[in-house]
């Protein structure tokens, strides 16, 4: 569940870090991107139920925040509805990973830390992985980001799944153990 960054927004479908994690796991787990360009975290509260009800997934990677950010959301508007995703996925017994975004330094570093801390405070509040900036080692890099300065490059797509893979990996292992136990 996600924004543009998810949603490979400016490149190819194919490109998007989430279809080279589908061809990673090469059949051995199904991926549903539910990726909106443009999403917010209000938008992922709303449409989250229904996918979950349709889907049945046993992880939820949750990438929103950013759009919330750019328009000034009130950090506990954002956190309040980042709750209401992790409660409803922990409800559908599936495990949630957090991949975490930062807002461009314009905003202010009272506003940049408020916002951030949503991230780490729902990570340690509801025990929680956490990818704390999903575009580390991306989005400081010119040639790694397309013109808007905001969406990564097919080239950094690569990258960003090596940072959400670690994470990722280990409840994929949890997940796979608790499936064998129970059969």
């Amino acid at each position: 569940m996600g924004d543009s960054l998810s949603a490979a927004y400016g490149i190819e479908a194919n490109e998007g870090w989430v279809s080279l994690l589908e061809a990673r796991l090469d059949g051995k787990a199904r991926v549903v991107n539910a990726s909106i360009s443009g999403e917010t975290s209000g938008g992922g509260a709303s449409r989250l139920p229904e996918l979950l009800g349709q889907h049945a997934p046993d992880i939820v990677l949750l990438e929103l925040g950013g759009n919330d950010g750019l328009r000034g959301l009130p950090p506990s508007q954002f956190e309040a509805n980042m709750r209401r995703m992790i409660e409803a996925s922990q409800e559908a017994a599936a495990r949630v990973l957090l991949l975490g975004i930062d807002i461009p330094p314009n905003y202010g570093q009272a506003y940049r830390d408020a916002f951030t801390g949503v991230y780490h405070r729902l990570a340690d509040e509801y025990d929680l992985p956490l990818v704390p900036f999903l575009l580390e080692g991306v989005a400081l890099e010119e040639h790694l980001m397309q013109r808007d300065g905001i969406h990564p490059t097919a080239e950094a797509q690569p990258l960003i799944l090596e940072n959400v893979w670690p994470e990722l990996a280990a409840l994929l292992e949890e997940s796979n153990l608790r499936l064998a136990a129970q059969e």
